[in-house]
């Protein structure tokens, strides 16, 4: 991919979503959010490229519980090098927002801010959910706050839109259900696509610092 991507002239950016245990990745239980909480890190040069590979496999051998995860502990431990950004809904400042716990998110927030600093960013999406429209607000109240830059993202799930029924009949398949069941998984919207840039600008025309953001990252 890096290869690749540097031929073509794009530059790549290595990263991974982690999933972060609630309180200890050794910790095998599930609070009320799940067994985790979503987070982006990505690498910005070869030691935070070093520490990607550190705590994925942390995540595996130490932490996994339905899922590879790892804790605020080893964020503190492995993160030089990295960028964080805050996810999606189920990202856990985004989720304490979105479930009316907007105190605890400004303390979460706070946490990251002192592990990362310049380093955290709180992700804006636009993808037709209600909730992400409260999540939003509240992100853009503790960029006030504290300091934290947003930047606009999507969460990509397939490449176009007119993919998005393919995708749900693929998650059918992965779940074992029939698109003829009204009980099927399905996503809360068909904005899981890769948005071309003038989309993207014009969905943030009311936040245009998050699209300057996101290029700067």
């Amino acid at each position: 991919f890096y290869i690749k991507a540097q031929k073509k002239g794009i530059k790549p950016i290595v990263g991974c979503e982690f999933y972060v245990a609630p309180s200890s990745r050794k910790e095998k239980k599930s609070s009320e959010a799940g067994p985790a909480f979503h987070l982006i890190l990505l690498a910005m040069d070869r030691t935070g490229y070093q520490n990607l590979l550190k705590l994925s496999s942390i995540a595996q051998l130490e932490g996994f519980y339905y899922k590879p995860r790892i804790d605020k502990e080893v964020l503190a431990e492995h993160n030089e090098g990295l960028l964080a950004l805050s996810a999606c809904l189920h990202g856990e400042v985004p989720w304490l927002i979105s479930h009316d716990r907007f105190d605890e998110a400004r303390t979460r927030a706070r946490e990251m801010v002192d592990m990362f600093g310049d380093r955290y960013y709180f992700e804006l999406q636009e993808n037709n959910i209600p909730e992400q429209k409260i999540v939003n607000d509240g992100l853009l109240q503790l960029s006030s706050e504290l300091g934290v830059k947003v930047l606009a993202t999507n969460d990509c799930h397939y490449l176009n839109k007119e993919e998005a029924h393919a995708h749900e009949v693929l998650l059918c398949i992965q779940t074992g259900k029939t698109i003829a069941d009204p009980n099927h998984f399905r996503f809360a919207s068909d904005d899981f696509y890769f948005k071309a840039p003038d989309e993207m600008r014009s969905l943030f025309s009311y936040c245009p610092e998050a699209i300057t953001n996101t290029v700067e990252v």
